[in-house]
């Protein structure tokens, strides 16, 4: 497999070429080359050999409609500190990404599935996409199988660039061009018969494929993924602002998590379920098998919270290794847990939080350990926790953390 050479023929566009775009080249021989539909079902059937469990294609034009949304998406500043969604360009044209292409080949798995039951006392929740191997990696082998795949039953060299999340493309638009699924009011995807818990991965090619048939939203009337937001981070149908998002919140954003929207994330550590959950399509069949390497981990399935604010390094690159957590850094694990603790009420916490107040390197940590310790403290522990509070903000240097255990303080004596 050889990469695209660096001066690309007159008239072919190289405005962004991505190192990962690859040369397959044909391994099985005595294959007969096929083309048009009958080498699509062959890559739908080797899909579902791979956990892939659908595949379709889409011209490599760029999508019109689409850019004119998401720039009036960016212009709203709904994208936050996301700046990375308009700096890598176009993320509306395949061809940025490859010489010649001329099909977007977009594929779908299965997430590891929702954790069924209530959170247990002391304990955080992951969104289910989390649980299992990091969906970059769980993606990735698989869709270079597929092209490996492609070259095989073309029976010639594929150029081929696989895309799993972090490539200037909107995969969403992408599925939905090729038939994979329709954008529903949650802006997620839904695949008719898996719902909209799935992860999704594509590949830009020259390899010439079938069309899939544009889907259209089928809502309908149905509001509940916009009515059960806990944060209301919907501006209205197909509209989301995701600086409202909780998923937003606990995993892009680094700093401050604004006091108005703390308690609405819950005992949610990293990410968010609830537009799904709560969506009629999300009834994945029992025919589709998860691919074991996405199973839910032990680590990950309803984590101890005083065990996360107490993260040490050491412990972040045990919990986090393989996963999509790692996206994430050890003080944003951290932060997220003090507020789940304050949002718990438990004041099992107490403890815990105070030690962080007074003990944390990390002023994000230190700020958020204190609003979720007025969050908490009530009735006889108020006076401890008072007094506590006190001494931290006598020994505290930070204007921030101090501004939170000011406001801590209020509430308890109030």
């Amino acid at each position: 497999m050889d990469f695209l050479p660096d001066n690309p023929e007159e008239g072919q566009n190289s405005t962004y070429l991505d190192e990962n775009a690859e040369r397959f080249t044909p391994e099985q021989g005595g294959l007969l080359p096929l083309s048009g539909l009958d080498l699509l079902e062959q890559l739908r059937i080797r899909g579902r050999e791979l956990g892939l469990v659908r595949v379709g294609a889409t011209p490599a034009e760029p999508f019109v409609e689409a850019r004119a949304a998401f720039e009036r998406w960016l212009g709203k500043s709904y994208a936050g500190t996301m700046q990375y969604l308009s700096e890598l360009g176009d993320r509306c044209d395949p061809r940025r990404l490859l010489p010649n292409a001329r099909t977007v080949v977009v594929v779908a798995m299965p997430t590891a599935g929702a954790i069924e039951g209530p959170v247990p006392n002391g304990c955080g929740e992951i969104a289910d996409y989390a649980l299992g191997l990091d969906y970059h990696i769980a993606l990735r082998g698989r869709i270079k199988r597929l092209c490996q795949a492609m070259a095989d039953y073309a029976g010639r060299p594929v150029w081929a660039r696989p895309c799993v999340d972090t490539a200037p493309l909107l995969e969403r638009e992408a599925a939905r061009r090729a038939g994979i699924g329709f954008i529903a009011k949650s802006t997620m995807l839904i695949v008719p018969g898996l719902g909209p818990r799935v992860m999704l991965g594509a590949v830009v090619t020259d390899l010439e494929l079938p069309a899939g048939e544009p889907m259209e939203t089928r809502c309908g009337r149905c509001t509940l993924c916009l009515d059960a937001c806990p944060t209301r981070a919907f501006a209205g149908p197909f509209e989301l602002d995701a600086r409202k998002c909780i998923s937003y919140l606990t995993i892009e954003h680094q700093g401050e998590i604004s006091s108005e929207l703390r308690k609405n994330i819950g005992v949610r550590l990293v990410g968010c379920d609830v537009c799904q959950s709560v969506c009629p399509y999300d009834r994945i069949q029992s025919s589709h098998v998860m691919p074991t390497d996405n199973a839910p981990r032990s680590l990950l399935v309803h984590p101890n919270l005083k065990r996360w604010l107490q993260m040490s390094s050491t412990e972040y690159r045990r919990i986090t290794k393989r996963t999509a957590l790692r996206r994430l850094g050890r003080v944003q694990l951290m932060r997220n847990a003090a507020v789940a603790m304050g949002n718990s009420r438990d004041r099992a916490h107490l403890a815990s939080l105070l030690h962080a107040v007074h003990r944390d390197k990390s002023e994000i940590v230190r700020a958020h350990a204190a609003w979720a310790i007025g969050e908490i403290a009530s009735d006889g522990e108020w006076v401890e926790a008072a007094n506590a509070l006190s001494e931290a903000l006598d020994a505290q240097e930070s204007p921030w953390v101090r501004e939170e255990l000011r406001i801590a303080l209020t509430r308890l004596r109030a």
